[in-house]
């Protein structure tokens, strides 16, 4: 993990590669989402690599041990333990996902206030570190929606709709990932924005990893990525600088 720089200084550094100079300046970051068990295994493979990500959780939904959450076509998703999560998570960005997953844009602002607010007080207690980041449940998000999790401490937002329309968006609160992580374009999209973008993102869920080809391909892109001297692993809440 590198000490973070400013934009500017971080663009105009420069490895080299069979001796010629290539600027490295692409940041890549990576969002998973919702906090379940295949997070251990997917976790143990991130610091093989050592590649940063950031889990997006509600802390409303754990209980003391590993619990049932729902069914993912025929196989079982699990939610782990509350007593687990620190030493699943120990290194990795932790942003919120509210507190119970429910649909935001639905609730009363009585309501919508404590789901993101008590989240976001939870788990800066539970992990001992600030919570930046914020991720929509289900991609919920209306205008009340980004004021609250403004209002609530936070310096970006992610939504569940995938924009290749560049880097910084227009609106923090509506960061959109460029794809996800089993899209048959991902390598087509991450060399156009390291030649275009000097960002890339995607995102998923480690239940969906639901056979080892997958794993295999997922263990494949975050190797070649790590490899790659042109680009650095980072933490999406690096990427605003009000989170610096």
């Amino acid at each position: 993990m590198r000490p973070m720089m400013s934009w500017r200084r971080w663009c105009a550094r420069s490895v080299t590669v069979n001796g010629n100079s290539v600027r490295g300046c692409l940041r890549v970051a990576q969002s998973w989402d919702d906090g379940v068990v295949d997070d251990v295994r997917l976790t143990g493979l991130l610091r093989r690599y050592q590649a940063t990500a950031t889990f997006n959780l509600n802390p409303g939904l754990y209980q003391d041990h590993r619990s049932f959450g729902w069914r993912h076509g025929d196989r079982e998703v699990w939610r782990l333990g509350r007593s687990e999560l620190v030493d699943v998570y120990a290194g990795f960005e932790i942003a919120n996902h509210s507190l119970t997953h429910p649909y935001l844009p639905d609730l009363s602002p009585e309501a919508l206030d404590w789901e993101i607010r008590e989240s976001r007080r939870l788990l800066q207690d539970w992990f001992q570190q600030p919570v930046r980041g914020f991720c929509y449940p289900f991609g919920g998000v209306s205008p009340t929606v980004k004021e609250a999790v403004r209002a609530a401490g936070h310096v970006y937002a992610r939504v569940t709709d995938n924009q290749q329309s560049g880097f910084p968006p227009a609106d923090p609160f509506e960061f959109g990932p460029f794809c996800r992580f089993d899209d048959p374009a991902f390598w087509t999209l991450y060399e156009t924005a390291k030649a275009e973008q000097g960002m890339f993102c995607f995102w998923g869920h480690s239940y969906e990893l639901i056979d080892e080809p997958l794993w295999a391909d997922l263990e494949h892109k975050i190797a070649g990525i790590s490899a790659d001297p042109a680009a650095d692993w980072v933490n999406l809440e690096t990427l605003w600088p009000a989170a610096r």
